[in-house]
């Protein structure tokens, strides 16, 4: 096991893009590496971005971000409202909204969905920070789903009690339209990164892992 740092190394500041497809992704997906990248890196900015939310999903989202943005320096958050389960059908509209925020931030690293992904939005989202941030660190986070394709992550971030915790309780919190889900649940998110906490020989049994497809050292 190979331990990396972003950045310089040092506890400066960074710049941190998250692209999410749906409202509660980017919590479900990385919300534990953000708090703790927060509050680790003071003064770090944040540009959060969901592109498809209805309005009560919106104020949901933005009351999310809110809490989990509390420690960065600086945060935008951007909601859109591209059609839930048709991006692929919309690609150029898409697109063109990537290549507007592209102008916003040249991130120290991005987060996002998996190319692999079994849902087309997550999918289409990867693909386009792909062609978008071409020279930067990507990471992409996992979303557990009905098909089962969390596939075999080669970057870890461990995580304490207390942060996981945290992540647990705020999507808990902010999500109330998602409660009648099966999935939506306590053991799902716990149990996700329990397993990945296995993987890495996290200390707290706790992690959070994605896929890196290309570093540069």
């Amino acid at each position: 096991m190979l331990p990396v740092a972003l950045g310089d190394g040092k506890a400066s500041p960074l710049r941190v893009l998250c692209v999410g497809a749906h409202s509660d992704d980017i919590e479900i997906g990385c919300g534990g590496t953000l708090l703790r990248l927060l509050s680790e890196r003071p003064g770090s900015t944040v540009l959060w971005v969901v592109l498809s939310a209805t309005p009560e999903r919106e104020r949901e989202a933005r009351a999310s971000a809110s809490e989990f943005l509390a420690a960065a320096g600086k945060s935008t958050v951007v909601v859109q409202s591209f059609r839930e389960s048709y991006f692929p059908y919309v690609a150029a509209q898409v697109k063109d909204f990537f290549e507007e925020m592209k102008k916003m931030m040249v991130p120290d690293v991005v987060f996002c969905h998996r190319r692999e992904d079994m849902h087309q939005d997550h999918r289409l989202i990867a693909e386009l920070a792909w062609n978008t941030f071409r020279n930067h660190v990507i990471l992409e986070y996992e979303i557990p789903k009905y098909e089962g394709d969390l596939g075999a992550p080669n970057v870890f971030v461990p995580l304490s009690a207390a942060v996981a915790e945290r992540k647990i309780e705020l999507l808990l919190k902010h999500f109330p339209s998602q409660a009648g889900r099966t999935w939506f649940r306590r053991e799902t998110f716990g149990g996700v990164m329990a397993l990945r906490a296995v993987e890495c020989n996290a200390q707290e049994g706790y992690a959070e892992a994605f896929h890196a497809r290309k570093l540069v050292f």
